[in-house]
């Protein structure tokens, strides 16, 4: 008599009731690698840092083809708790939709191809196939010690993908419409400029820092870093905060800080970003007649996976469950596909996020097992 289908709606709802707030555990990965290991994968935990992930495998190391996914479960904080019409964790199922904490992202993604890979290797195990399952608790977080701390540990004990799919939501709208083959960069960078405190009647004996830091905001802001590539939207530069904490209106203060991001395409990469700015910094400093420092951050550069099989493989497993030709885009923030990236070609599809990161995040229960299928197929056609 066949097993009962893994059911995902289910799966995501037992995640949901894990509060695996970054860097929480929560108990969501207990959960899929007690599932997972009844199923016939072999699971490790490999935590680090006090950051919780699961490496789970079905098959042989020295398999002909492996085919991996890659998600997360933990979630962002609640917000205002006061705010939500459901219990958070709840994951309670009304109007047709079910809601919590993770429920679109990406708990939901994660028990869709959890229930994929664990049917697929109790009912049709592919001959001379592997599958990694690659599950980190710090993706919402800074993400130093999540999925690449997995990429570092497989690469230590020989594991390795052939391909990977990302389960986060990629479909604005409608299940379907967008799959992620490429992602870009973001760069951080906290400016601070030093003059010289005085008072607002003498401006000449003082050294001001807000022109200064007005005029380098304006340089960074107003300049076009680029039109746009073949596969990505033109780059952007925001100025997300300028500071002075001076509450006096008849002093001139000593320091002014400000904060930009920066989202970029592959026209570009971080440290050419970083020393354009370093060089607008200096200028407008030595024009003035302060001192300048900057300090930046990276969290990820810029990739692509070309058009090619991968995608070929993903569209048409998509179009085949939902008869919509899927968009290939680049747009949105950052995922664990820049990590990914370096071991393997990535491609990255999910649900409808919508409603990801809000107050009563919720996904449409309907969706979940139609992504499973998607996954099954994807399955299915890799291994054929």
């Amino acid at each position: 008599m066949p097993n009962a289908p893994t059911d995902p709606v289910t799966l995501t709802a037992d995640l949901v009731r894990c509060p695996s707030v970054t860097p929480e555990e929560g108990g969501a990965l207990v959960l899929l690698g007690e599932l997972l290991s009844k199923a016939g994968f072999a699971c490790t935990r490999v935590d680090r840092n006090g950051v919780s992930n699961l490496f789970a495998r079905w098959g042989d190391k020295d398999a002909a083809k492996t085919f991996g996914f890659n998600g997360h479960t933990d979630v962002v904080p609640l917000g205002d708790e006061t705010a939500w019409t459901v219990p958070p964790f709840g994951a309670e199922q009304k109007d047709g939709f079910l809601w919590g904490r993770g429920a679109t992202d990406m708990k939901s993604g994660v028990a869709a191809f959890v229930a994929a890979a664990v049917d697929f290797v109790t009912d049709t195990p592919p001959e001379n196939g592997a599958l990694i399952l690659t599950i980190t608790g710090d993706e919402e977080g800074d993400a130093t010690d999540g999925t690449a701390a997995l990429l570092d540990w497989m690469r230590d004990n020989g594991e390795a993908m052939d391909a990977c799919l990302v389960g986060e939501p990629t479909c604005p709208d409608t299940l379907g419409e967008m799959i992620k083959i490429g992602r870009r960069g973001s760069l951080t960078a906290w400016f601070t400029l030093t003059g010289e405190q005085g008072h607002a009647a003498y401006p000449h004996r003082a050294r001001n820092p807000l022109p200064a830091m007005a005029r380098l905001m304006d340089r960074l802001a107003s300049h076009s870093l680029d039109s746009g590539t073949d596969h990505f939207d033109p780059s952007t530069l925001a100025v997300v905060t300028i500071d002075t904490g001076n509450p006096a209106t008849n002093v001139i203060p000593a320091q002014c800080r400000a904060t930009v991001n920066i989202r970029f395409n592959d026209a570009h990469d971080s440290t050419g970003l970083i020393g354009w700015m370093q060089g607008e910094l200096d200028s407008v400093a030595q024009e003035f007649g302060i001192a300048g420092e900057m300090k930046t951050k990276v969290s990820g550069e810029s990739f692509l996976t070309p058009p090619g099989p991968l995608s070929d493989l993903v569209a048409q497993a998509v179009q085949a469950e939902t008869g919509i030709t899927p968009e290939l885009s680049t747009t949105g923030g950052t995922s664990d596909a820049r990590f990914v990236k370096d071991h393997c070609p990535v491609v990255e599809f999910g649900l409808v996020g919508r409603t990801m990161h809000q107050v009563d995040e919720r996904v449409e229960v309907a969706q979940i097992p139609r992504l499973k299928a998607i996954y099954t197929r994807i399955l299915r056609d890799y291994f054929a």
